[in-house]
């Protein structure tokens, strides 16, 4: 009887793999072998694609005349560093005792194509190869794994959008880089008085940078306006509180242009106006012509997928999503938490109604004992599947990141900010059986003459979630977005509820406050993360963003290190305490070499199209030939298009624009 192979993405993966499948082999260099079965490991990418160079020696030097450069047959290689265990595991993938192969590397678009090109370049044949998909490395979702594992052939279609996507960057990062480069770089590296310079251009790289850069430059165009607003102190029962005045069409200032926005005027002067209009009746009293009081219910957020953890984090403990990712990831391997590269922010059926096991685990967590145990003994957990955190509609290769209530001993060798994601994981997990936190909505219109004044209360009555929301690392200070909630106490509350329409309050007196508008905020590392899964909603065009709705630029596996790439080539600027984003001014010169020659390259419909496009390929919906063949066509002709321009000399004035943002002193 032959023998089986089992294949993992990382040494550490394979460890996991041989401990729940029982394999006390014998430790080899490169794996592991027991009488039965053989466990293997890649080290990531062991097989890349060729540079150009390997084509035809004549594509090292860059040359317009070259462009566009398809390959009519795809080379792979074997990346030098990771020879020795590539060798080793061809080696097995090959051996005649191997009969089946479990491909166990990560359950992704990434995990397969690091196999495939792996199994490609060994040039496996004849073997029975079935592929494991996984949500959490604990034994029981494993040992489940290996026993529900399906034909790798099931998974062609996902292994072709691999293939594809890479081939789509590097069509467009060959092409297009040499092709800005030999058009333009001479232009970049004479006003930078630079010996050289390339010009890197990615699909999804670029199009972040024209992010960071428009951003900046709306930041740069915004004008501050002043406005003023007029606020009336009301007399009720022992206290006071502040309504705002608002235009209204019983207004004397109704649609006059002296007014910025329904609550403010462009003027002080006219605020005064008003305000000596009102004081001309003694005594001035204010006459209640509204208040609606009503429950509102907040419901606890969905639970985080990667984007959502690295938006968090970069929040709470200003760490960038690389990071982020390198802890989470680091969770994963523990068996702390589910798989991090997952889009879903929701729970499968399946596993929502196997949830407890992960509850009672957490029973021996401390953060999170007191809460488990309240949701077990209430059993609130039962029924989560028809609840709006469980949908599978919503969920492509992997539900929510949750803990699985296993892997607690790992933590005593974890410490500050590892400790501190895991802990936020829980809390967003443990929320979600709580009811939503309930608030009493109070809104009061007042006469005064003939002008209207409003005001709104939100008290909260209820915990519900927010009982359980809060961080133990969490800074104690006030809470900036319920400043209404902390003016209005109870005695306050009370004293509201006892209002009704035609009442009388006393005005103690009438204020201007001043305020001006503010400019659009800068990018975080975790806001430009949030905006690249959504960017789909920046798209203008009504009926493409509502085609391509729920499609964002990159991948929860590859947008941290898009960022970072970015980073390293001195593009945009990460500011490491603050987590803010800002070009530089060699990717603003980027950006303007782009604008004039590929514009298509810096906007999100052109992206996010294609990362569709690869979705369609993975579901079958069209076939990777259909894809490829549109992919050449706009390389091509966008090649074609910007060696038969000639714009550089219109570079230097948009360069001079932007450089007088970045000069010293």
């Amino acid at each position: 009887m032959g023998k089986v192979l089992y294949i993992a993405e990382k040494p550490s993966v394979a460890q996991e793999f041989a401990k729940a499948l029982k394999i006390a082999g014998n430790r080899h260099d490169g794996y592991i072998e027991s009488g039965q079965a053989v466990v293997t490991w890649c080290v990531g990418h062991l097989v890349t694609m060729s540079y150009p160079e390997s084509y035809d020696p004549a594509l090292k030097r860059w040359s317009l005349e070259k462009l566009p450069f398809f390959p009519t047959e795809w080379k792979y290689e074997v990346i030098p560093s990771v020879k020795k265990q590539f060798e080793i595991v061809k080696s097995l993938l090959n051996r005649k005792d191997i009969e089946t192969i479990y491909v166990c590397t990560d359950s992704g678009r990434e995990g397969e194509y690091i196999y495939r090109l792996v199994e490609q370049m060994a040039g496996v044949k004849g073997k029975k190869r079935l592929r494991v998909w996984i949500d959490s490395q604990t034994e029981e979702e494993i040992l489940k794994g290996i026993q529900t594992a399906k034909d790798l052939k099931n998974y062609d279609n996902l292994s072709a959008s691999a293939y594809l996507r890479a081939k789509e960057d590097y069509l467009m990062g060959i092409n297009f880089s040499r092709l800005l480069t030999l058009k333009y770089g001479n232009a970049i590296s004479y006003y930078l008085k630079k010996d050289h310079t390339v010009i890197s251009v990615g699909r999804v790289m670029t199009c972040v940078l024209g992010m960071v850069v428009r951003r900046e430059r709306e930041i740069r165009a915004f004008v501050k306006t002043p406005f003023y607003r007029v606020l009336a102190g009301l007399a009720i029962e022992e206290g006071c509180f502040e309504a705002e005045w608002r235009v209204t069409e019983h207004s004397k200032y109704y649609k006059n242009p002296c007014l910025y926005k329904e609550n403010g005027f462009k003027e002080k002067e006219k605020a005064q106006e008003l305000i000596h209009y009102l004081q001309q009746e003694i005594p001035l009293i204010g006459e209640i012509l509204s208040i609606e009081r009503k429950k509102e219910n907040k419901y606890a957020p969905l639970l985080f997928n990667l984007a959502e953890l690295q938006n968090e984090c970069s929040k709470l403990f200003k760490i960038s999503p690389d990071e982020t990712l390198k802890i989470v990831q680091e969770l994963y391997e523990k068996k702390l938490v589910t798989y991090p590269r997952t889009d879903a922010r929701v729970l499968s059926t399946a596993v929502a109604k196997e949830i407890s096991k992960n509850l009672r685990g957490l029973l021996n967590y401390a953060q999170g004992k007191a809460a488990a145990k309240e949701i077990l003994d209430k059993k609130s957990y039962e029924g989560m599947e028809k609840s709006r955190y469980v949908n599978d509609k919503q969920i492509t290769d992997h539900y929510a990141i949750i803990p699985t209530g296993q892997g607690l001993g790992a933590l005593s060798g974890l410490t500050g900010n590892k400790l501190h994601v895991y802990e936020a994981i829980v809390k967003r997990f443990l929320s979600i059986f709580y009811p939503p936190a309930i608030y009493q909505k109070i809104s009061i219109s007042i006469k005064l003459r003939e002008e209207v004044f409003f005001a709104s209360f939100k008290v909260l009555l209820e915990d519900g979630y927010l009982k359980v929301a809060g961080h133990s690392f969490d800074k104690k200070k006030d809470d900036k977005d319920n400043v209404e909630d902390i003016k209005c106490d109870a005695a306050m509350l009370q004293a509201l509820l006892k209002l009704k329409k035609k009442d009388k309050l006393p005005v103690k007196e009438l204020k201007i406050k001043e305020g001006e508008t503010s400019p659009p905020k800068r990018y975080n590392s975790g806001s430009i993360i949030l905006a690249m899964e959504n960017a789909g909603q920046l798209i203008e065009d009504e009926e493409l963003r509502a085609q391509i709705k729920g499609s964002g630029i990159g991948t929860s596996a590859t947008r941290a290190e898009i960022l970072k790439k970015l980073i390293h080539n001195e593009y945009i600027s990460l500011n490491k305490k603050t987590q803010i984003i800002v070009p530089t001014l060699l990717g603003e010169m980027i950006f303007d070499v782009v604008s004039i020659s590929i514009r298509q390259l810096l906007n999100p419909e052109l992206t996010v199209s294609w990362e569709k496009g690869l979705s369609y390929v993975a579901e079958g919906t069209i076939t990777p030939e259909e894809y490829m063949k549109k992919l050449k066509d706009f390389v091509g002709n966008r090649t074609k298009g910007v060696i038969d321009i000639q714009n550089q000399g219109s570079l230097r004035s948009y360069f001079e624009i932007a450089a007088q943002n970045y000069k010293k002193g």
